[in-house]
């Protein structure tokens, strides 16, 4: 057997064992992560609606592949905690706009979004095929403990950029009347 087969047998194996769905959740993935590197004007909704999807994908994925057990899930948690702790001591980038009079906000393009997106695909797509080949070990806690707290820091990462967004929102409401006349405002 030479390298090659080696190598890709098994690969092309796993490929065409995955249903077709995970691909077309992939394509979708990427293309709301690749359209997050232009700059762009969000709703407040669509702010709001991402991050909560994807941290409902990230413990569901969690919880789906790897039990609803308290370490597991405590995993998850704190670091969630922690990367949200560190995105929040970032400041938004200072093109980052809040527009009152529409209710959007004007964000520079970031390719942080796709990597995040992307990276909870990657972990939990990792996960699937570790359960499907090998179950015991997968949900061992040398394996469950770090997958879980690496969908953690994503999820965590994409709630704190939409709770800065939120902050520059909620900084506009709090100005005085002179100051928020213009209703745009800079973090």
């Amino acid at each position: 057997m030479t390298f090659s087969e080696t190598v890709f047998s098994p690969v092309a194996r796993i490929i065409a064992h995955t249903p077709i769905w995970v691909w077309g959740v992939f394509l979708l993935l990427a293309w709301l992560g690749s359209r997050q590197w232009r700059d762009s004007t969000l709703s407040l909704r669509r702010v709001i609606v991402l991050p909560l999807t994807m941290t409902a994908l990230s413990l569901f994925g969690t919880v789906s592949a790897l039990g609803g057990q308290l370490a597991v899930l405590s995993a998850w948690a704190l670091a969630a905690g922690v990367c949200a702790a560190g995105v929040l001591a970032v400041p938004v980038p200072h093109t980052t706009r809040f527009d009152a009079a529409s209710s959007t906000f004007h964000v520079p393009g970031s390719a942080l979004p796709l990597v995040l997106m992307l990276g909870i695909f990657a972990t939990k797509y990792a996960l699937g095929v570790a359960t499907a080949m090998f179950a015991s070990q997968a949900q061992s806690p040398a394996v469950a403990l770090p997958c879980a707290a690496l969908l953690g820091a994503f999820s965590g990462a994409f709630a704190a950029r939409a709770v800065r967004l939120l902050r520059l929102r909620q900084a506009l409401m709090h100005q005085s009347p002179v100051h928020s006349a213009n209703h745009v405002i800079a973090n």
